[in-house]
């Protein structure tokens, strides 16, 4: 049996929790959970049935009730390319592990189901920002870092 399932509306709140676990984690990050209550809604409403959403989680081993890790991500539509011609773009945007739970392979068996999906849906490429710590996972999994020049607005 496998330790990776697909997260349910009710695992919203622990899917929330590790997100923030990820949040936290990141140099210049908002502090704050205040954003939990207006996020909620939303969430369990993608994980009850958004085909273009998935979150992938592992339980706790010692805490019944909570998400050791979780990888989450959305397949969008773009127009094609020569390198991703149907124009389907897997985009990861969460992985956490809680801490104490950490160096298990959690995070890696979250991702590899994550990809599996991505492949089922007809993703031809997958984007991530990755943390310095993060990078050797995604890099063993075949990510290679791009010279992007990304910017982005808050709306």
């Amino acid at each position: 049996m496998s330790l990776v399932r697909r997260a349910t509306p009710e695992d919203a709140v622990e899917v929330l929790r590790l997100r923030q676990v990820m949040i936290d984690s990141m140099a210049g990050s908002e502090p704050g959970t205040a954003w939990h209550a207006q996020a909620l809604p939303g969430l369990r409403q993608r994980l009850e049935g958004d085909e273009d959403f998935a979150a992938f989680v592992v339980d706790h081993p010692d805490r019944p009730e909570a998400l050791a890790a979780l990888a989450v991500g959305t397949v969008d539509y773009r127009i094609g390319k020569a390198a991703n011609p149907r124009g389907r773009a897997g985009y990861v945007f969460s992985v956490a592990t809680d801490p104490d739970a950490r160096r298990r392979g959690y995070a890696r068996t979250c991702m590899e189901e994550l990809l599996s999906w991505f492949r089922a849906r007809g993703a031809g490429q997958v984007l991530l920002t990755a943390s310095a710590e993060a990078e050797p996972l995604y890099a063993s999994l075949g990510f290679v870092r791009k010279p992007d020049p990304a910017m982005g607005l808050t709306l």
